[in-house]
């Protein structure tokens, strides 16, 4: 066999179409894109108000979600152009903004007394952008932190998802391209194309709960592989991890509720919570802060305990009094605050010191240790061997490469 080397020309000519395309993501591209997004959210805000879908309640919790996600994919983006998560972030911000703008676009082209507004049936179209977004984002959790997949079996698993998804974009795409090519275009309020009460058969349907199902399967993989990966792994891949699932947990909770109090102000503030997702992907990824989770979660930990029981047993003294005891409610609500301030420190201390136990352990440790060494410290009187103790502490605390200890020497 002859294997012909390519020229130095030739080299040369590939070098440089690679560099060229590696160029494509690079911190100018990123600043683009986020331009790009601050663009469609300052023409998304009168759009809206033009087809009266703008609301304190609407635009207030979404535009500053918006601005974190983006943010967080610029800034990921720029200082890591090779990890594609902060693209990911990046395009799906993107794409939802584009699918909201010509949705409202859409609306306002076809509403009556509006007719002849240019490239309306383009925002038809790009009113679905939403499903290419949806799909985007799942991929975040699979690709943190480091944007490469952990095996080659990952990649059919991303050939199949994609598969499913095309399906997905056909049956959402399919029909805005028949009502513009058919000039016959009902929308909703969000530029959603309306489609005839045509019924579906059942073997249409059930490939449709398939399709459906299959995805979801995937999803519920990607989470898993992340919770599968967090147990094996400890040090910095640990504590990635950790951000991860802690953006997490309080972005599901967050969601969770918000829809049950449903459109109050209340939960529209909750609501906000979601944006801890990409906070703690971004700082996952650029190791910002890395070991302070543990005592986010611990402290976060403690104070939800904390704060249930203190209202678990102010309600109780509050029935106590008024229903058995029969006080008046003035005097009882002021005995039952009374009551659950002068319990705060202490419960708050003992709470603490258990969840850093079980959640904290190398906080706990360190305290235990400093602690014993104070109790020690009391009845020393040599000098050698407290500096011999405070260095020992010192390296079972916080694991030194080098301790030393210096002290001043007073006539």
């Amino acid at each position: 066999m002859r294997l012909i080397q390519p020229s130095g020309g030739q080299a040369a000519k590939t070098t440089q179409v690679m560099a060229r395309r590696f160029r494509v993501a690079s911190p100018a591209t990123a600043t683009i894109a986020g331009g790009l997004v601050l663009a469609l959210t300052a023409a998304w805000v009168p759009l809206a108000g033009l087809v009266r879908q703008a609301t304190v309640l609407n635009i207030g919790p979404a535009a500053p979600i918006i601005l974190i996600y983006a943010g967080v994919g610029l800034v990921v983006a720029r200082r890591q152009p090779r990890n594609p998560v902060g693209w990911i972030l990046l395009f799906v911000v993107v794409l939802l903004q584009v699918s909201t703008v010509a949705g409202y676009y859409a609306v306002l082209a076809y509403r009556p007394g509006h007719r002849g507004l240019p490239l309306a049936p383009a925002a038809v179209l790009l009113a679905t952008a939403w499903v290419p977004a949806v799909a985007l984002f799942p991929l975040v959790i699979l690709l943190f932190p480091d944007g490469r997949l952990t095996s080659r079996r990952w990649r059919w698993v991303l050939w199949a998802y994609a598969g499913l998804f095309a399906c997905v974009m056909a049956v959402i795409f399919g029909p805005a391209v028949a009502a513009v090519a058919g000039h016959h275009i009902r929308l909703d309020a969000s530029g959603g194309v309306i489609t005839a009460g045509h019924r579906a058969g059942a073997a249409v349907t059930a490939a449709e709960g398939l399709v459906v199902v299959s995805i979801g399967v995937i999803w519920l993989s990607f989470l898993a592989h992340q919770v599968l990966g967090w147990r094996r792994v400890t040090g910095e891949r640990g504590q990635q991890l950790k951000w991860l699932a802690s953006g997490a947990a309080i972005t599901v909770t967050s969601f969770a509720v918000s829809i049950s109090l449903g459109s109050s102000v209340v939960g529209q503030v909750i609501f906000v919570g979601i944006a801890a997702l990409p906070v703690g992907i971004g700082i996952g990824i650029l190791k910002y802060r890395l070991y302070e989770i543990d005592r986010i979660i611990s402290r976060t930990l403690a104070y939800a305990v904390v704060t249930g029981l203190l209202v678990g047993v102010y309600a109780g003294l509050v029935l106590l009094a008024t229903r058995v005891m029969s006080f008046s409610s003035p005097v009882a609500v002021a005995a039952s605050t009374l009551a659950a301030a002068a319990l705060f420190s202490p419960l708050r201390r003992r709470v603490q010191k258990a969840v850093d136990r079980r959640f904290n352990r190398a906080r706990y440790d360190a305290d235990q240790t400093v602690a014993a060494f104070a109790g020690r410290l009391k009845d020393a009187v040599d000098l050698d061997s407290v500096r011999d103790d405070l260095a020992g502490v010192v390296h079972q605390a916080l694991e030194p490469a080098h301790v030393s200890v210096w002290i001043s020497q007073r006539d």
